[in-house]
């Protein structure tokens, strides 16, 4: 799988534990380390390890395990470095205050749930 079908993957396994406002944003061009960044808020530390272990499990059946992980022990801002993609799972306060959109806003934003039922009708 590439790094965008990947990314999709994460996005949907964060969907699926009920992960609020996810975005997958193409980065590539404008960082240079990696080339997507998929985005996701939790409402509590609770749903944020569990969209953590959704991500983790999801992409570990595609054989990719992530080379890093940051904030599990207090679960406001986990982040899972897979390399070509970064998976950050946000408390919503968090989200918020960091507001990382605001900083990446002028790159493009991917159309993962587009692709989703595209899938979801041809299987």
């Amino acid at each position: 799988m590439t790094s965008r079908e990947l990314a999709i993957e994460a996005a949907r396994a964060a969907d699926d534990k009920k992960a609020s406002d996810i975005h997958i944003m193409d980065i590539g061009e404008k960082l240079g380390i990696t080339d997507f960044f998929v985005v996701c808020s939790g409402n509590t530390e609770r749903q944020v390890h569990r969209i953590q272990d959704a991500v983790e499990e999801r992409l570990r059946e595609h054989g990719v395990k992530p080379a890093r992980r940051e904030g599990e022990r207090f679960r406001l801002w986990v982040l899972l470095d897979y390399g070509d993609f970064v998976v950050h799972i946000f408390r919503e306060e968090e989200r918020q205050f960091y507001n990382i959109e605001r900083l990446w806003s002028n790159v493009e934003l991917i159309p993962w749930e587009a692709e989703r039922q595209v899938q979801e009708q041809s299987d």
